[in-house]
């Protein structure tokens, strides 16, 4: 019997598959002197083997009290190194450049993203575990059902890789759905966008109401004028990242 409790209301699923725990720790790109932070950490499922890496300035954020004190009384290295928050309510846990690394709670996944999102100019690297569907819209291209928000926000500043599955075998308790992991590299802002408030104010009214034509979900935010252009006929999921861009750089600066 474990001596902490599961809680559902967190979305709480323990990774217990030792050789899937390994699997994601070592998906991280590891260097001197890397700051990395780990989101949930649980019951230690990868954090006792992430504390085990030499040269690596290591933090993790936890919102759970008991699971802090079973942490801290199991590994009593982690002294220190534990952020009792709420990941959407945390600071930035470093100062310059650090990797983010979790097995992130299902029920606030996409929120996390949007963290990350805010955070971007600081993080180098993402691997994430999350609900397989959630992982595949993040990873998605243009033209795919599962194409939307974050899909396009993320790969505006991320290259997105789907690494591997995670079955439901591997937990406990098993979720109802297969898991995923995927890594998010930093590309640099290579489009160059100055201002994400804007652009992420774009891209999310535009799949406001995916189903109609950008003339009509983009009619808050734009002229008349601007709207004549052929490229309204299309629907959001029918964009590409560097299309996205394009509409941002040519009507919504």
């Amino acid at each position: 019997m474990k001596p902490y409790s599961l809680k559902k209301n967190l979305g709480q699923h323990f990774l217990h598959d030792e050789q899937m725990c390994m699997k994601i720790v070592e998906s991280v790109s590891y260097k001197e002197g890397l700051q990395l932070l780990e989101v949930g950490p649980g019951g230690g499922a990868i954090t006792k083997y992430l504390i085990q890496k030499q040269g690596v300035d290591f933090k993790a954020v936890e919102v759970d009290e008991e699971k802090v004190e079973y942490l801290l009384k199991t590994y009593p290295e982690l002294e220190g190194k534990l952020i009792q928050k709420d990941i959407l309510k945390a600071d930035k846990p470093f100062e310059g450049k650090f990797n983010v690394i979790g097995n992130f709670p299902y029920n606030i996944s996409s929120q996390i993203l949007f963290v990350v999102l805010d955070w971007e100019e600081d993080v180098d690297e993402v691997i994430g575990m999350f609900q397989k569907e959630v992982a595949q819209r993040v990873a998605s291209k243009e033209g795919n059902k599962v194409y939307g928000i974050l899909s396009v926000l993320l790969q505006t500043f991320f290259e997105i890789e789907y690494l591997f599955d995670v079955p439901q075998k591997c937990f406990t308790p098993p979720p109802k759905v297969m898991s995923g992991v995927i890594r998010m590299k930093n590309t640099g802002n290579p489009y160059k966008i100055e201002n994400k408030k804007k652009y992420k104010t774009l891209v999310k009214t535009a799949f406001g109401q995916r189903r109609k034509t950008l003339r009509n979900a983009l009619k808050p935010l734009l002229s008349a004028e601007a709207l004549s252009d052929k490229v309204f006929d299309k629907r959001a999921e029918q964009l590409s990242v560097e299309d996205f861009v394009n509409l941002y750089k040519q009507y919504y600066l």
